[in-house]
């Protein structure tokens, strides 16, 4: 839900009998604005203009049941909700939704609800003169859900954050999907303990298999003092096993079992540890195809994918490319990028086989060159320069996100960055690929400097004359 403010009748309340109901209403009237009464939820939904609905967690109702009647009105819509204080995941759930305030039962006094109702009917200052704010971009991390698909994907999160099913998440690499596991770990109720990542490709075997499980001290050589494994680090918090179908498949048989028993025995141990973790899988494989080629169990294939999430490639989601490109623009140095049509153009028409991951040195480049956070076409280098793809962009250039960034349907190919076609051309484009690395490598100019064998003073000339020769390439100061 995104914050909004309407006119007319502009307050809901869902249950008549409470005793606050009266004083709430005479506030709206007091203010010039109707109230509107209602004995539950479901009556109201026939009204419109509705701006602000106050209500309700009836004891017995489900949190799912409260969820899909929000949902029916709409993003424009806040809700107040009183609910049971020591229902603290449904507190919890209610209150992380944005322009849902959830109050408890004890504390819902004119002093909690009196401000939050005054500040959105004096919003709505008359019929004709409503200021209508830009909905917030829901964002985790380098993830932002704008793009229709990312919405959806956003969407499905939320139901699953309330309940306590195995997911797992498949897509490219590089799209995103440790992000998604964070942001489905944040809006559970396991938040306040650990998110405990696991990259299931990045180790040897018997490295996979301590990091998994722990041992006890003396367990083998070099075993100086006990270690936790990950499932107890995580202490009712979330476990993510990244690239799940790389584990070997001996150890896939001691994962079955952990997740079937939720108990754990350390290496070298004897007695088996209680756990309380939730599971969090990832995989940019056919686990399927694995199944066949004997390389994955099926039983295991089963137990971690109650719930299976596609998470869409980059160029599957192309609304998320520019809100992407500032929040990446804005951590690396370029607080207010803009870019203009030609670089946009470039952008959305690109074919992202890196994903993310190549979107962010795509904009770690432009922000070394471009002219005080304007980046143009020329500031714009890809990883494989290649054709424009085929992708709809009228899908893209939809919706008040980009009211401010829609171009002409009939794009023009992408221009590809020229070859050097002398000597003194080439010289300078590979200097250019040795100052990026260091830059890309490196937190400072100072460090850029001193990986390069060269003072800051003669890496800040080298890259004034690279601009100099390069079209007029330049700085985001």
């Amino acid at each position: 839900m995104y914050s909004s403010t309407v006119s007319k009748r502009l307050l809901g309340i869902a249950d008549a009998a409470w005793p606050e109901a009266a004083p709430i209403e005479q506030l709206a009237l007091a203010l010039g604005f109707e109230a509107v009464v209602s004995t539950q939820v479901e009556g109201l939904s026939r009204q419109k203009d509705l701006g602000v609905i106050v209500t309700k967690m009836q004891p017995g109702s489900s949190l799912q049941s409260m969820i899909e009647s929000m949902r029916v009105f709409g993003d424009d819509v806040q809700f107040v909700i009183r609910a049971d204080a020591s229902d603290l995941q449904t507190i919890t759930t209610l209150d992380r939704i944005p322009g849902v305030h959830v109050v408890g039962d004890a504390d819902f006094t004119e002093e909690t609800w009196k401000p939050i109702f005054e500040a959105q009917l004096r919003a709505a200052s008359s019929e004709y003169g409503i200021s209508r704010p830009e909905p917030t971009v829901p964002r985790s991390a380098d993830y932002v859900f704008v793009d229709p698909k990312s919405q959806h994907l956003l969407a499905l999160i939320e139901r699953l954050a309330v309940t306590r099913a195995a997911v797992l998440l498949q897509g490219a690499t590089g799209s995103g999907k440790e992000v998604l596991a964070r942001t489905l770990h944040e809006l559970s109720d396991r938040s306040a303990k650990s998110f405990v990542a696991l990259n299931c490709a990045a180790m040897p075997e018997h490295l996979v298999e301590d990091m998994l499980f722990g041992h006890e001290k003396g367990a083998f050589t070099g075993a100086t003092r006990e270690l936790a494994g990950i499932f107890e680090q995580a202490r009712g918090g979330t476990v993510f096993l990244d690239e799940i179908g790389e584990m070997p498949i001996q150890l896939q048989a001691k994962l079955l079992r952990v997740l079937q028993e939720k108990e754990v025995v350390r290496l070298g141990g004897r007695d088996p540890i209680a756990l309380d973790f939730r599971l969090v899988a990832a995989t940019n494989k056919d686990l399927k195809a694995g199944i066949a080629d004997k390389t994955f169990r099926e039983d295991l294939y089963y137990r971690i994918s109650a719930f299976k999430l596609q998470v869409p490639a980059l160029v599957e989601r192309l609304g998320d490319v520019v809100p992407l490109a500032n929040l990446l623009a804005a951590k690396h140095g370029c607080a207010s990028p803009e870019f203009t049509d030609a670089a946009l153009r470039q952008l959305y028409s690109y074919h992202w086989p890196g994903n993310v991951r190549e979107l962010d040195n795509v904009i770690q480049r432009a922000v070394v060159f471009a002219d005080y956070g304007r980046i143009n076409a020329e500031h714009i280098f890809f990883d494989e320069p290649m054709p424009r793809s085929e992708a709809d962009l009228s899908q893209v250039m939809t919706g008040p996100s980009f009211e401010t960034t829609r171009m002409p349907m009939s794009t023009p190919e992408v221009p590809m960055i020229a070859r050097p076609r002398d000597l003194q051309s080439a010289v300078r484009a590979s200097e250019y690929d040795v100052i990026m690395d260091a830059i890309r490598s490196t937190r400072t100019r100072e460090e850029a400097a001193k990986k390069l064998g060269i003072s800051p003073r003669t890496l800040r000339y080298k890259m004034a004359k690279l601009r100099e020769s390069s079209s007029g390439l330049s700085h985001c100061a």
